[in-house]
């Protein structure tokens, strides 16, 4: 009899329920929901950069959406599903109260955009995440080390410090911090204790300085130097984190009924949507996969022998079991990709809104913009544009965090037309992909191979080559348009002991190819000259207060010397010792 299992990916806008036959892969039944207050703009302010997400969104859709795929399914499915799984976006953390329930879901804090979950584009914590890269370069341990030297404001202690200074509310109610990926298997088991929550190895050790070389996470004198406000949240917090592949519990009888299944489904660990949607995708040593959407994840994974004692500069963070149990998880990525685009349509579209008394017409006229820019920008030799533009429009995430970072470009005449802007900002968003490549080789990783997974991947043919011919590497684009469900549906099925371990899970249920992109010679050699322009700018962009050209010149020597010494560090602590620049 065949058997099933259930992957939800909750993405930026959206949740995806696919119900997959964990013998062959098949997804027999999909279903989409977007959150209903996110989709109406509420708790959220572009302006300042908040973005914040109701947890009543998250319950809602989850309900609805698996109902759904479970009515779309042959008969008789719902009864032989044995396991479901969940990625979510990540760092997406909440505070949570004694009993692990997120503050906006207590009574007087409903409408608190600080007592709900702060997605991972939210930039509010700047300030925070600055302060720590600050103590971290004076430390006697640099917890940043395994982080690839920078902290974000994308991630879970910077969003906690500046949720804690800025609310005296939840300051007041917190006891602890959760992330999304954590806290939805602990709703669905019955979790009724914050310490009993299972914690991700996934989001923990790339997002929250987790390591097991100090202990976990950063002592508690350092979080107390760093701000007393976030005196005791450690101890409140945990010592143990767990990879995905293991069962967290099973459905409890409300959720069970809720959700149409048995109370004997098993529920496996959460991780954050690129690392499972990059095990969806078959990921392998040395293959570099990248999950294009509104941003982009790039993640590879290294066995332990080839990644010996190295520490990758500049990138996300290298993390053991982050992706496949057994390996080290690396990750890097773009924080504006597909938003970038989407900016550009919001400019162009104004007029529509404005003039256009039928929001429907502009709405169907707002849909066409794309396409009709990708058309005419496909026409446009590459040596005709003279623009040049960088891709920051949401801040840099890979190479080296710099969300103050703004996007810019460059060259524009009284001949510029619309579809040459968008070719630069699609050039734009290539060449920051690059950047990454270039950074993950020069640190000694070895890329094979790329693939491609997300709607961009399967849907513009135009960015994908523009992407292959900047990269100057053939792209393999997976077939499956819910790439990131597959692979949490894959780890349903190991934690449910369909497989022993994920990469049986993989060989079993992978989906394959859809198409490959290869670059063209005479493309390829014109974008490297190219690329050496969009350099220019980020040459300038490591540039401190009051540091001159010739200071960073000086500093990046010295930060050179200093990876090189990183990467020969042995199991001690012998990379704290290693010397600082002073500048």
């Amino acid at each position: 009899m065949d058997k099933y299992v259930i992957g939800l990916d909750y993405g930026t806008d959206s949740v995806r329920a696919v119900i997959v036959n964990a013998r062959t892969g098949e997804t027999v039944a999909t279903s989409v929901k977007y959150y209903p207050r996110w989709m109406e703009g509420k708790y959220c302010l572009p302006s300042a950069n908040r973005y914040r997400q109701h947890p009543l969104d998250y319950i809602e859709v989850l309900e609805t959406s698996v109902r759904e795929a479970l009515s779309l399914a042959p008969a008789g499915t719902a009864g032989n599903v044995v396991g479901i799984a969940f990625d979510t976006t990540g760092s997406t953390p909440v505070f949570i109260d004694e009993t692990g329930t997120p503050l906006a879901l207590l009574p007087g804090f409903e409408e608190n955009p600080d007592a709900m979950f702060v997605l991972w584009k939210d930039h509010t914590a700047v300030a925070e995440a600055a302060e720590i890269n600050k103590l971290c370069s004076t430390w006697d341990i640099d917890y940043t080390a395994y982080v690839g030297g920078i902290y974000s404001s994308e991630w879970f202690w910077a969003k906690a410090l500046h949720i804690l200074r800025n609310s005296s509310s939840v300051r007041e109610k917190a006891h602890s911090i959760v992330e999304h990926c954590e806290w939805m298997p602990a709703l669905l088991t019955g979790v009724k204790k914050s310490s009993d929550i299972v914690r991700s190895r996934c989001a923990q050790g790339h997002k929250a300085m987790w390591h097991p070389r100090w202990g976990g996470l950063p002592g508690e004198d350092f979080l107390v130097a760093l701000d007393p406000l976030l005196a005791g949240f450690r101890d409140r917090l945990f010592e143990e984190t767990h990879t995905a592949d293991k069962p967290v519990g099973t459905l409890t009888p409300e959720w069970a009924e809720r959700l149409g299944l048995g109370t004997g489904v098993v529920v496996a660990g959460g991780a954050f949507d690129c690392h499972m949607g990059a095990v969806g995708a078959n990921i392998t040593p040395n293959t570099f996969v990248r999950v294009i959407g509104t941003s982009t994840c790039d993640i590879m994974v290294a066995p332990y022998d080839e990644i010996g004692s190295s520490l990758i500069r500049g990138i996300c963070g290298q993390v053991d079991g982050s992706v496949i149990p057994g390996m080290i998880g690396l990750e890097a990525g773009q924080s504006g990709f597909g938003d970038v685009y989407a900016w550009f349509r919001q400019v162009l579209e104004f007029p529509l809104r404005q003039l256009l008394p039928d929001g429907e017409q502009a709405d169907v006229l707002s849909e066409k913009i794309i396409p009709a820019l990708t058309a005419e920008a496909g026409k446009i030799p590459v040596g005709e544009c003279t623009l040049i533009a960088t891709d920051w429009m949401n801040g840099r995430r890979t190479p080296d965090a710099n969300q103050l970072l703004k996007g810019a470009i460059a060259g524009i005449t009284l001949g510029t037309s619309a579809p040459h802007i968008f070719r630069a900002l699609v050039e734009a968003t290539a060449y920051g992909s690059r950047a990454i490549v270039e950074r993950f080789r020069n640190e000694g990783v070895r890329i094979d191979n790329v693939i491609g997974i997300g709607g961009i991947a399967l849907k513009s043919p135009f960015v994908m080559q523009t992407l292959s011919d900047v990269l100057n590497m053939p792209i393999d684009v997976c077939r499956t348009d819910q790439a990131c469900a597959l692979g949490a549906a894959m780890f349903a099925a190991t934690a449910a002991g369909i497989y022993t371990k994920v990469e049986e899970a993989q060989q079993a249920m992978t989906s394959g190819f859809a198409m490959t992109y290869h670059p063209r010679k005479e493309m390829a050699e014109a974008y490297d000259k190219a690329y050496q322009r969009y350099l220019e700018p980020v040459s300038y962009t490591h540039l401190r207060a009051h540091e001159t050209p010739e200071h960073l010149v000086c500093r990046l020597l010295l930060e050179k010397k200093k990876a090189a010494a990183r990467r020969e560090v042995n199991n001690t602590f012998a990379f704290s010792q290693i010397s600082r620049p002073c500048c």
